[in-house]
């Protein structure tokens, strides 16, 4: 593939223009006009900092760029530390936002996978909760629930019957055991439906259902939001991988993983600077000194997370003289 180096040429950046001149990317088509100027569409995969796609480089004419040799390499660009807090507060913005869209019946079921300890639960309780208010304050039941721990294919059916209504939201996390059921994963299915009408079925007889006043059958016209930290692609049983498969393809998914020490250090001050430890009521400064201590001792953590802040933010809540030895001993290993 044809090489370019950019002489004159911006490319937008969550919403900033950046400055690429003297980059290197491969060509995929040259120069052209388009409705928001001209522009050249180039591979960007390969660079850090761009989407995994092509992408248009705004230039200005045929001479704000110049081929290059073949064997040039391309421009390796490190993202600075805005522009990583920029990206991962974009995609916990989209995860809020794709919440709101469930709790609407916009979005009937939506998938969120990544590891342990981002604050994937945080933001979708926040809208949820956001939303609720009104009804915890007139004293209506819940329209959304957290259902967490382990639950049987019969269980899952229930809980879908007491949450069938329009706009009701039921949020699985860490839920895993009804994504490694072929049952509950069929219930799920037929739940989650694209058909207009999503009937579920329980054609066996139960005296769990006789005994709750749940139908055999029901329509359901209500979100299911799936908290996981399963990656679905390194699921090894095949029977297992088609079923959460057919289940993907009923759901949006959003993949928050943050693979670096560098990224998960900047999603700490991210979401600390958004007020995540607000609550605390912490004397002024402690919540700066909690982040030093986290970032200064991260390789000796036990787990580098949302949730390690928030367990040196008890301590310090707890015991305010004297919370980092206390947290020394607590979240870090023995050297």
């Amino acid at each position: 593939m044809q090489k370019i180096k950019i002489i004159e040429g911006t490319y937008k950046i969550r919403g900033k223009d950046v400055d690429l001149a003297g980059m290197v990317f491969p060509m995929v088509e040259g120069f052209k006009w388009g409705t928001k100027g001209s522009y050249i569409t180039v591979d960007a995969k390969e660079v850090n900092g761009f989407p995994d796609r092509n992408i248009k480089i705004m230039v200005p004419s045929e001479e704000a760029y110049e081929k290059v040799d073949e064997t040039t390499a391309v421009t390796q660009r490190d993202e600075t530390d805005e522009e990583v807090i920029d990206r991962l507060r974009e995609r916990f913005e989209m995860l809020e936002d794709m919440t709101k869209a469930a709790k609407k019946g916009t979005v009937r079921a939506m998938i969120v996978s990544g590891p342990p300890g981002v604050g994937k639960s945080f933001g979708v309780e926040k809208v949820l909760g956001k939303h609720d208010l009104i009804a915890t304050l007139g004293e209506k039941a819940p329209r959304y629930e957290v259902v967490k721990g382990a639950m049987s294919a019969i269980g899952l059916y229930c809980k879908l019957y007491n949450f069938a209504d329009k706009d009701n939201v039921l949020v699985f996390d860490d839920c895993d055991s009804v994504l490694l059921d072929d049952l509950s994963l069929n219930i799920l299915k037929a739940a989650l439906d694209s058909k207009k009408t999503r009937r579920i079925h329980w054609n066996t007889d139960s005296f769990k259902l006789r005994n709750e006043g749940v139908p055999d059958s029901f329509e359901f016209k209500g979100s299911a939001i799936f908290i996981t930290n399963i990656k679905f692609d390194n699921v090894k049983s095949k029977k297992l991988r088609d079923h959460l498969e057919a289940l993907e393809s009923r759901c949006h998914y959003i993949d928050l993983t943050i693979d670096t020490e560098r990224e998960k250090m900047l999603r700490i001050k991210q979401i600390t600077s958004d007020g995540m430890l607000a609550d605390y009521a912490l004397p002024e400064g402690v919540e700066d000194d909690i982040v030093d201590f986290i970032d200064i001792n991260k390789k000796r953590l036990r787990e580098l997370s949302l949730r390690t802040v928030l367990k040196v933010a008890d301590l310090a809540k707890a015991f305010p003289d004297r919370w980092e030895a206390m947290a020394e001993n607590t979240v870090m290993r023995r050297s």
